[in-house]
């Protein structure tokens, strides 16, 4: 809304009165201006043309950081998702390297003893012999302690 005071120039306005004459006779001054006032200068086309695609652009580029946002936002709560799932991974292959290793360890031991029932090898004693305890007619000798001979030399 435009309130646009307007005045007359009170020189013009007291001149008229008295002389009776018009304004052709006295020309308006350009220092005086007749309306004052605020009023919206005239834009040109370029001008309203340069403003419509700064606007365009604008838009474009706020879509263009909303869905940079959105894009990040979903790449952080996948990548979240990997570390978890990667942790977990972690855990299970310990656990699996530990089962393998008991299992393992139980099926040779159950080779180790299917074998043995297979061939027989381990039987109960069907009588037990006692054998008296046996003097060792060997006698250790006492070996001589060896000293390093050394051979002095005189010079080079």
């Amino acid at each position: 809304m435009n309130t646009a005071r307007v005045r007359k120039s009170e020189i013009l306005v007291s001149e008229e009165k008295y002389t009776g004459q018009s304004y052709v006779g006295d020309p308006i001054r350009e220092e005086s201006q007749v309306i004052e006032g605020y009023f919206q200068k005239e834009i040109s086309l370029k001008a309203m043309a340069i403003r419509k695609v700064n606007k365009t652009l604008c838009g474009l580029l706020g879509i263009a950081v909303l869905v940079a946002f959105v894009s990040y936002y979903f790449a952080m709560s996948n990548e979240l998702t990997l570390n978890k799932l990667s942790r977990q991974i972690s855990t299970l292959n310990d656990e699996n390297a530990e089962l393998q290793n008991q299992l393992d360890r139980l099926k040779s031991f159950n080779n180790v003893d299917s074998k043995m029932m297979q061939y027989n090898m381990l039987q109960k004693a069907a009588k037990v012999i006692e054998v008296q305890a046996v003097n060792s007619a060997v006698a250790i000798d006492k070996k001589p302690e060896k000293t390093a001979s050394f051979n002095w030399a005189i010079g080079y």
